[in-house]
């Protein structure tokens, strides 16, 4: 699977109600050296809340995805 895939896939499983994590999907696809793709992740989460596809949220509210500071969370679009 891919890491947009992934992302919605999982997503979708948790519902509006809940979020995943950047880390998690990471460490789904890339177990062994998730680390190294979290820059990936993350970018491809912000593709895909700039689709309208998941938001990105911080402390449960939408974040400016130009200038995130600190840990996420994705969630799926209502």
């Amino acid at each position: 699977m891919d890491i947009s895939s992934t992302i919605l896939s999982t997503a979708a499983k948790r519902g509006p109600d809940k979020s995943t994590c950047p880390s998690e999907i990471a460490r789904m696809l890339f177990p062994n050296d998730w680390r190294k793709h979290m820059k990936a992740v993350l970018d491809t989460a912000i593709e895909l809340h700039r689709q309208g596809k998941v938001v990105i949220t911080q402390k449960g509210i939408p974040v400016d995805v130009d200038h995130i500071k600190g840990p996420v969370r994705i969630k799926i679009r209502e």
